[in-house]
C-alpha cells in the first residue's frame, strides 16, 4: 500500500526547485563545453515526470520552463512549451518511476532532453539567434545534452536512494533490509 504524504511531496518539490534555480543560476554558467551549459530546469521537469506525472509534473515542467525563458537570452516561451510536453509524454503514469526503474528512467530521460535540445537549438536557429545547423548540432546540442544528462543522472541517484532502481541486486531474502528500506516484496 503506497501512502500519500502531501506535505512531503511539497517538501520535496521545494527543495529540488530551490537547488536547481540556486544551481541554474550561479554555477551552471560558470561551467560548460563549447556553448552548451547544463539545463537544469530540465533536470527539474524530468524529475518531476518520472517522481509524480500527470497534471502535477507537467505543471510544474511549465513553471521550470518559465523560469529557464525568464532567466536566459532566448524568447520567451520556447522552453515553457517544450518542457510540458516531454513531461507529459515522460510522466503519462502517476507513479514514482524513478525508483522503481532508474535505468529505464535515464533512458527515456536521455531521448526526451535530446528531442527538447534540438527543437529548441532549430527554433534559435530559424529565429537568427545561432549561425548554423552545425553550430547548433557541434556547439550548443551536444554539449549541453551531455551535461545536463550526468546532472539527471546525479539526481536520480541521489533521489532513489542509491539503491539499484528497484531491482535487487544478488539473492535477498524478502523482509531483509537494503539500502535503509525494509524490503516488504514477495512476503
Amino acid at each position: 500500500m503506497q501512502v500519500s504524504d502531501q506535505n512531503k511531496e511539497s517538501r520535496t518539490i521545494g527543495i529540488l526547485a530551490l537547488v536547481c534555480a540556486l544551481l541554474q543560476l550561479g554555477i551552471v554558467p560558470l561551467f560548460g563545453i563549447g556553448d552548451g551549459r547544463a539545463n537544469l530546469a530540465l533536470v527539474f521537469a524530468g524529475l518531476m515526470a518520472f517522481m509524480f506525472g500527470g497534471r502535477r509534473g507537467v505543471l510544474l515542467a511549465f513553471l521550470a520552463g518559465v523560469f529557464f525563458d525568464l532567466t536566459t537570452t532566448g524568447p520567451i516561451g520556447i522552453m515553457a512549451f517544450e518542457l510540458p510536453v516531454m513531461a507529459f509524454l515522460l510522466g503519462s503514469e502517476s507513479r514514482n518511476r524513478l525508483i522503481e526503474d532508474r535505468t529505464e528512467s535515464l533512458k527515456e530521460f536521455a531521448l526526451g532532453s535530446l528531442a527538447v535540445g534540438l527543437v529548441y537549438g532549430i527554433v534559435m536557429l530559424f529565429l537568427g539567434q545561432a549561425g548554423s545547423l552545425v553550430d547548433v548540432v557541434l556547439l550548443r546540442v551536444i554539449p549541453t545534452f551531455a551535461l545536463t544528462f550526468v546532472a539527471f543522472a546525479a539526481f536520480a541517484y541521489f533521489l532513489s536512494g542509491g539503491s539499484s532502481g528497484g531491482r535487487a541486486r544478488g539473492p535477498r531474502r524478502a523482509g531483509m533490509r537494503s539500502g535503509g528500506r525494509i524490503r516488504t516484496k514477495g512476503l
